[in-house]
């Protein structure tokens, strides 16, 4: 008779329901305010907030959904969201496959030391930074009237490059590339260098393609954030309003609707604003869940 009590595998799923109670808990917590989003963008003028609430509309009307059109210049905010998401999430992969390569596989003095720093980015919030990237901006030299010195004009603050320049590497994208580049065998990169392979070659054609996972993952994660950045875009577009993006775009509908309709109207502004970040979850689910589980990111 075994005296040490049942099976490790017996006690592991002795209590099943508690896992499912916490992983249901945290599945409600989490799309319910997405769905009340939803269907308050279809509730009437001053229903929204009323006790008892209701969750449901009374009738589903579009009417808050052309109210935000009419109000929202929404081909130039898509564009500028666009163009601003797709220039960041292009640098960002590149530039952190490139630089987590020379981190992982390239042995030159001072490495450890660059990772570190790289690191030490990731311990400061982003708005830490707004100021010294905008001073940096409004006296890039011969830019938006300014001289070789950087004077007498507004400098990049006033160009779509505003919107993109801040955000084109990311210390974290480095890391992340880096620690899943690690697992890349070194006898593989050696064999090719011994057919006689350059760096280059063996960061194209052998080291990316194994990366696909953890840089879609990147993808995904870099495209959320640049798309729904707010602070930044808002302090660009006062010095050029025709910089605004989705985000302020939507929080300046505050200023143009009666308050009563101000809420369900701007909340079908934020559903026209997911559902690009909705499209390209549902594409790379997949790669990105199976990118997370490699990537170490629990």
């Amino acid at each position: 008779m075994n005296a040490s009590g049942p099976p490790a595998g017996r006690r592991r799923h002795r209590r099943p329901w508690a896992c499912y109670a916490v992983v249901a808990v945290g599945a409600v917590l989490t799309v319910v305010p997405f769905l009340d989003m939803l269907l308050t963008s279809f509730k009437g003028p001053g229903t929204y907030g009323k006790l008892p609430y209701r969750f449901l509309p009374e009738a589903f009307d579009l009417s808050n959904y052309r109210a935000a059109i009419a109000q929202l210049d929404l081909p130039l905010l898509f564009r500028n969201s666009v163009l601003a998401t797709t220039l960041i999430t292009g640098s960002t992969l590149l530039t952190s496959a490139l630089a987590g390569y020379a981190l992982a596989k390239l042995r030159f003095p001072g490495r450890d030391l660059i990772f570190r720093l790289v690191l030490s980015t990731m311990m400061f919030p982003s708005f830490v930074f707004f100021i010294p990237h905008f001073l940096i901006l409004v006296h890039w030299p011969g830019a938006g009237g300014n001289d070789l010195l950087g004077r007498g004009g507004a400098g990049l603050t006033v160009s779509l490059a505003a919107l993109v320049v801040p955000f084109l590497v990311s210390g974290f994208g480095i890391f992340l590339m880096r620690q899943f580049m690690l697992a890349v065998p070194d006898e593989m990169l050696e064999a090719a260098r011994i057919d006689g392979a350059g760096e280059c070659a063996i960061w194209w054609r052998i080291v990316l393609p194994q990366t696909k996972p953890v840089a879609v993952t990147l993808t995904l994660l870099t495209f959320v954030h640049a798309w729904n950045e707010y602070i930044w875009a808002l302090l660009i577009s006062t010095a050029n309003p025709r910089l605004m993006t989705l985000p302020v775009g939507i929080q300046m509908l505050q200023s143009h609707l009666d308050p009563d309709r101000m809420v369900p109207v701007m909340m079908a502004g934020l559903v026209l604003s997911i559902l690009p970040v909705l499209l390209l979850f549902v594409l790379l689910q997949k790669h990105y869940i199976r990118g997370v589980m490699l990537s170490g990111l629990k």
